[in-house]
């Protein structure tokens, strides 16, 4: 049994019949949305997308919140297909001490879980494997542990099992190295911009002369040549595929909890059970 009035259907996570568009609705983004409208949403699926990336050098075309500004379309276009919500791009990276941004991962993801989201999906746009782990890891008590030992206002988590979650970079799940893969500035990152922020991108600041591709100064691109290869229709294919695969990952992720957690009322958003996450 599904919950009432569930929005995704397999229509919904196929690829798009036509050309994808690439504005980012605010409905599914929740710092637009007022409480009654959030509510809506995790009752029609209760699942939210974090993204996250850092403030880091892209080339002198790019800016330098791609890697979170990339994950969070996808991430938004993903909401499109299934439901649920989108969180602010976060500009966090396993570069920062773990030992103090893990417990503070894992208590956002706990409010979260207290707001009546029972599916977290953490999306990175920054590709390095500690990336996912940092994620992971940070999830893992939220998932796992019947009650959190955290200096929180809201309510404690009830059972465990009661949710689910996973992290991952925003292209891996499509499993599509050929239309959905990454690099650093290159043809990849610069084709997302260019489909979602085509404002932000500017490929003149390239020039012309030849320059290596090894991620090395004064350039630090890394990946095939970004003015030869990059295009907003590469763009496009490899935001549909992503955001396809991540909604998908979303209600393989819903649909794997026990009836009584799906069914389970989190109750209303309001001062008496949640104030601020």
């Amino acid at each position: 049994m599904n919950l009432p009035g569930l929005v995704y259907t397999t229509r919904n996570l196929n690829r798009w019949n036509e050309k994808m568009d690439n504005s980012l609705a605010r409905d599914s983004q929740i710092q637009f949305l007022r409480p009654e409208e959030i509510e809506a949403r995790i009752k029609n699926f209760p699942a939210v997308f974090v993204p996250m990336g850092p403030i880091e050098w892209h080339g002198k075309h790019l800016p330098l919140g791609t890697d979170a500004l990339k994950a969070h379309a996808i991430c938004v276009k993903a909401a499109e297909r299934c439901g649920g919500c989108v969180y602010p791009p976060i500009y966090f990276h396993d570069g920062f001490n773990l030992e103090h941004l893990e417990p503070l991962l894992t208590e956002l993801y706990d409010k979260l879980r207290c707001m009546g989201f029972k599916v977290i999906i953490g999306i990175s746009g920054h590709n390095v494997p500690g990336m996912i782990d940092m994620m992971n890891r940070s999830l893992k008590p939220v998932i796992d542990s019947e009650e959190l030992d955290l200096k929180s206002r809201i309510q404690k988590p009830n059972s465990p099992n009661s949710i689910a979650g996973v992290g991952d970079w925003e292209f891996t799940l499509a499993d599509d190295e050929e239309n959905c893969a990454s690099d650093h500035a290159a043809k990849w990152e610069t084709s997302d911009m260019m489909f979602f922020y085509p404002d932000c991108v500017d490929i003149a600041a390239l020039g012309t002369e030849t320059f290596a591709l090894d991620m090395s100064a004064p350039y630090g691109i890394g990946g095939m040549d970004p003015r030869e290869h990059a295009s907003p229709e590469l763009g496009e294919k490899k935001a549909d595929l992503a955001s396809a695969a991540i909604a998908a990952k979303a209600q393989e992720l819903f649909e794997g909890l026990s009836q009584e957690a799906k069914d389970k009322d989190t109750g209303a958003i309001t001062p008496e059970n949640w104030w601020i996450v």
